[in-house]
């Protein structure tokens, strides 16, 4: 499995984000939904070793994610809620500095693709405090697949972006999740029945529900998803 939690716990103070959950996931699209403060963006941030879990653990590619920092960073790619971009630079300047950092063998060519593959060509050359919030976007998801990880984690990765530009991200998710591990949050339920295969749903810190999309529907006699989502969710 691409990616292992066991009893993973997150408290601050006396509140627990994050309540015991367990779950494993492998290459495909893992819908991971919940209501605002359910937990999810604190699992996000642990899986990535952004904050440390008060107890359990989590493991990415079999590396623990607080022995082995490192190497789950060098298999793991995050688009954060938040998107934190440098926006002096240009866009392709921004892609350059990233792949110095994961010093990428022959970044020219790379970071053509990915320019190719996110639909920033028409963009490459301005500066990232001139995109639109849908550029941005796709900023934020070139530089978290330039190293070529082998998880991504995505949260709210289509928040901002037009009609059109929905369905060429939700593609390039869904060609994505052919080969890779791919963890993506949003409260778009019609985007998690577009590309995922595998939904899980957590409320106040805990998982409700972890199941393929259809069982999941076909369990609640065919309702939507988001039908199953608030009645797991509304208490």
């Amino acid at each position: 499995m691409s990616i292992t939690v066991e009893a993973l716990t997150k408290v601050y103070g006396t509140q627990k984000a994050v309540d015991g959950i367990s779950f494993t996931a492998s290459p495909g699209v893992l819908g991971f939904l919940g209501p605002n403060g359910a937990g999810k963006s604190t699992t996000m941030k642990i899986l990535t070793g952004f904050i440390p879990q008060t107890s359990g653990t989590a493991s990415v590619c079999g590396f623990d994610v607080v022995k082995q920092p490192l190497e789950v960073k060098r298999r793991i790619g995050y688009l954060p809620e938040s998107n934190p971009l440098y926006t002096d630079m240009y866009v392709k300047e921004s892609l350059g500095f990233v792949a110095g950092i994961h010093k990428i063998q022959d970044p020219a060519k790379r970071i053509a693709d990915i320019i190719e593959q996110t639909g920033l060509g028409p963009e490459q050359q301005k500066k990232i405090g001139q995109l639109s919030k849908g550029y941005r976007q796709r900023v934020g998801l070139a530089q978290a697949m330039l190293h070529n990880p082998e998880v991504l984690i995505l949260d709210e990765p289509t928040s901002g972006l037009d009609p059109n530009q929905l369905i060429g991200i939700r593609q390039l998710i869904l060609d994505l999740g052919k080969t890779k591990t791919i963890v993506l949050s949003t409260h778009i339920m019609q985007e998690v029945e577009a590309v995922c295969s595998q939904v899980i749903i957590i409320n106040k810190g805990r998982i409700v529900a972890n199941d393929s999309l259809h069982q999941l529907r076909e369990s609640y006699g065919g309702k939507s998803l988001e039908e199953v989502f608030i009645s797991l969710t509304n208490n």
